[in-house]
């Protein structure tokens, strides 16, 4: 098991200048290996292998010894892995085309070996012994650590490390369905009552003092210090909205987790979504997509299960009395009444507990055995069928009630 700890480091001003000598030329390297792929592939039409570009580095150290006196060897392998990485990701469409790394903004060097903790401090091959501020103890194996700057000329170090028997918490006993809105951030429903959690947001809270100083910063001019200066105020601002809001996740998705053995949430389209030029803004702040990754891995850590349903499921036309699905709902009603049933409804609510017993229904239609918390493993290897989990429909009765 894989477990990263992320760390404050308070490097001295000489260890400061030794990360940026390293910075510098990963940055170069990363820069040199993108540019010599693309100019292969329009000479050839073929791409450049990864022990093409890493088989370089040897000559390239002689033509700029600079690289080889900044830069621990092993962050430039790490580079040239990370490129292969990149352009794989581009060629199976999970990211965008790799670009060129800029010496603005962050800064970030990898390095997967000779990284060992020593007390209070972090020593790191040609940098020496950083000061790191450890709010818990790292244990395992250190497979890899990532020392980055942000905007704000803060450092950080990410420490993977594997680590084996770890004592996993259980979760609790609940199965609940969220629905996820821009109104209320999550509605939350376990079968019997459901609870809203109010939208924070975020930016909104903050939009006048950053228009304030983004309107001083654009009346500075270009590279002077005074420029300089604002930028990291600005900087500071979007830092803080960022720390806010992955605050208010992690402590949200921890105390749903805490409470639920098995989430079910709508597998929605957020990329999608974006593009609607009139709520994007809201969307992007809200952090969606964010919540579900923080509840997945929380899940799996405390031995639960994230169900993911259908995005095309009409969880909120739906009536969860009789079944009834209404022709269409738009977004400013937020009550309705059954025409079939009669039942009166909260838009958000209904929604919870449709995307709960649709979630339920996904399980037991599967078919298959499940052992509950309080007695092993929510998810066994032999229960994963055509990406949903399967369960014994008597033992979700039993917990559950009728649906």
């Amino acid at each position: 098991m894989l477990k990263a700890t992320k760390v404050r480091l308070y490097p001295t001003p000489e260890q400061e200048l030794a990360l940026a000598k390293s910075f510098g030329c990963a940055r170069w390297y990363w820069n040199f290996a993108l540019n010599a792929c693309i100019q292969h592939y329009q000479e050839t039409g073929k791409s450049l292998k990864l022990a093409s570009y890493k088989g370089m580095l040897p000559q390239l150290k002689k033509e700029y010894p600079w690289l080889k006196e900044n830069c621990y060897s092993s962050v430039l392998q790490c580079v040239a892995i990370n490129l292969d990485r990149a352009y794989k990701n581009f060629f199976e469409g999970r990211a965008k085309f790799p670009n060129f790394k800029s010496k603005h903004h962050k800064q970030s060097i990898q390095y997967p070996q000779s990284v060992t903790v020593n007390g209070e401090y972090l020593k790191v091959p040609k940098i020496g012994e950083i000061k790191a501020i450890f709010h818990r103890e790292v244990t395992g194996k250190i497979k890899t650590v990532t020392i980055s700057k942000t905007s704000t000329d803060k450092y950080f170090a990410s420490i993977l490390c594997e680590v084996e028997g770890t004592d996993v918490k259980q979760s609790g006993d609940n199965i609940i369905g969220i629905d996820l809105g821009l109104k209320d951030f999550a509605i939350t429903h376990n079968g019997e009552n459901a609870t809203k959690y109010a939208n924070p947001k975020h930016l909104y809270r903050h939009q006048k003092n950053l228009a304030r100083k983004q309107k001083k910063l654009s009346r500075k001019t270009k590279g002077s210090k005074s420029r300089e200066k604002f930028r990291k105020i600005v900087a500071k601002v979007h830092e803080k909205i960022t720390n806010s809001r992955q605050d208010f996740l992690h402590k949200l998705s921890r105390k749903l987790v805490n409470e639920s053995q098995v989430i079910v949430v709508e597998n929605l389209n957020v990329k999608g979504m974006v593009k609607n030029r009139k709520l994007s803004k809201a969307i992007s702040d809200v952090g969606w997509g964010k919540f579900v990754n923080f509840i997945d891995y929380k899940l799996k850590q405390s031995n639960g299960e994230l169900v993911e349903i259908d995005r095309f499921f009409p969880s909120s036309k739906t009536c969860s009395s009789c079944g009834h699905v209404l022709d269409g709902l738009s977004l400013d009603i937020r009550e309705w009444d059954c025409p079939n049933c009669h039942t009166h409804h909260d838009r958000d609510e209904n929604a919870a507990l449709n995307i709960r017993n649709e979630g339920i229904r996904i399980l037991t239609e599967g078919g298959g055995n499940l052992v509950f918390a309080d007695g092993g493993c929510v998810r066994p290897p032999a229960c994963k069928s055509k990406g949903h989990w399967s369960v014994n429909s008597e033992a979700y009765t039993a917990l559950v009630g009728s649906v």
